[in-house]
């Protein structure tokens, strides 16, 4: 019997990557999980290579609408939420000096407002005792050029985890960030631009800098985040995991 056999699981951002990976995780492991987007091409392909138990709710998490929407599917469906993975948002490279009004709006909408909401949306859904993942970033600790405006949305992203340990007590719900470091996702390969040699480039870069020497997979994130998703980590709450390969330790 998998880990999470029974449960129901909500994946922000499941059509790829990270998400994707997770999603496909919890499956094997189980559970039935919805998995949003904002694109419906992508949500139907992530649900055909999944195979089973998955459900697709297009949605764009920075858009209250569009979570009510979602949670009010979940509760018909499946009336409760036992594990919360708060994946989606993005990032670009964007040189200090030239960051925009609308720049920063959009990417504080998509990785602060984003998850802040989602996760309130979510609270009359979630059962008493489940888990919450939100997913930060080694550049959440980290300085880095031309990324300040993601770190520090990532920043914000930790400190949430660590107030809503305090505002969720009282049902015993566990929330945790899972913080990825360099992880070979479209995302990633995104901020080197359409060239594949500027993108090997920034892999071979990414990889330099990082103590075990290479970048990492989607399917290793997966695995941190099924084991905050399982009983394995009940008693793990208001922590941060790295899976960076040591990217943020020095």
């Amino acid at each position: 019997m998998g880990r999470l056999q029974g449960k129901v699981a909500v994946v922000t951002g499941g059509s790829a990557g990270i998400g994707f990976a997770t999603a496909r995780s919890f499956v094997d492991e189980g559970a039935h999980v919805f998995i949003t987007g904002r694109r419906q091409g992508p949500l139907d392909a992530a649900v055909a290579r999944i195979g089973k138990g998955v459900t697709a709710v297009r949605a764009d998490s920075a858009k209250v609408g569009d979570l009510a929407r979602l949670f009010a599917t979940v509760k018909a469906e499946r009336e409760a939420i036992d594990i919360l993975f708060v994946n989606a948002g993005g990032g670009e490279l964007i040189p200090f000096p030239h960051v925009t009004e609308a720049q920063f709006d959009d990417l504080f909408d998509a990785n602060v407002k984003g998850v802040f909401f989602t996760v309130q949306a979510a609270l009359p859904v979630l059962a008493d005792g489940a888990s919450i993942i939100l997913v930060g970033s080694t550049a959440g600790s980290m300085g880095n050029a031309a990324f300040s405006v993601y770190g520090a949305s990532k920043a914000a992203v930790r400190n949430f985890a660590r107030s809503w340990i305090l505002d969720l007590r009282e049902r015993h719900i566990r929330v945790n960030v899972l913080s990825p470091g360099p992880i070979r996702t479209d995302a990633l390969l995104g901020l080197a631009g359409p060239d594949e040699a500027q993108r090997q480039a920034l892999l071979d870069h990414m990889a330099s800098v990082v103590p075990l020497g290479r970048v990492g997979e989607p399917e290793e994130v997966a695995k941190a985040a099924l084991f905050l998703a399982s009983d394995d980590a009940s008693y793990i709450n208001g922590t941060e995991l790295f899976v960076d390969g040591g990217r943020a330790q020095f």
